[in-house]
């Protein structure tokens, strides 16, 4: 199997929402949100670069995030997740996701995950032609 990449590849950035249920009790944002965040930031990247049938026919689950944390996030700070397909073999695809506020890394991400068929939620090998929206989209 060979695994289709692109260096560089394009970057979709997401705005997240400090919500103040994701403050913990040291006047942060809790480790867990970063999660969501990374969820809502890679998903809302394969509805930007998906045709909508695909969109309708594919399911993402997350099958391994390694997060490395920098710096925490508060109330009222504004936050861009920016997520970059590194590759895709099979069903799987490899996402980096940087967190930051302004020019301040607060997480690195590197997150695998796995497309699923809507109708027998069963793993589902990415079509070239969505791979390269993925890797190769301007």
């Amino acid at each position: 199997m060979v695994a289709m990449e692109s260096l560089p590849a394009p970057a979709h950035r997401h705005p997240l929402h400090v919500a103040p249920d994701d403050i913990d009790f040291m006047g942060h944002v809790n480790n867990a949100v970063y999660l969501n965040w990374v969820q809502d930031a890679v998903v809302a990247y394969w509805r930007k670069v998906a045709p909508s049938e695909a969109v309708a026919h594919h399911l993402w689950v997350a099958l391994k995030h390694e997060i490395t944390y920098r710096r925490p996030a508060f109330l009222e700070d504004d936050i861009i997740a920016t997520v970059v397909a590194r590759r895709v073999e099979g069903a799987r695809a490899f996402f980096s996701t940087m967190i930051k506020r302004g020019e301040e890394v607060l997480a690195e991400v590197e997150s695998t995950w796995c497309a699923l068929d809507t109708a027998t939620q069963r793993p589902r090998r990415i079509a070239k032609d969505l791979a390269e929206r993925f890797l190769h989209r301007d």
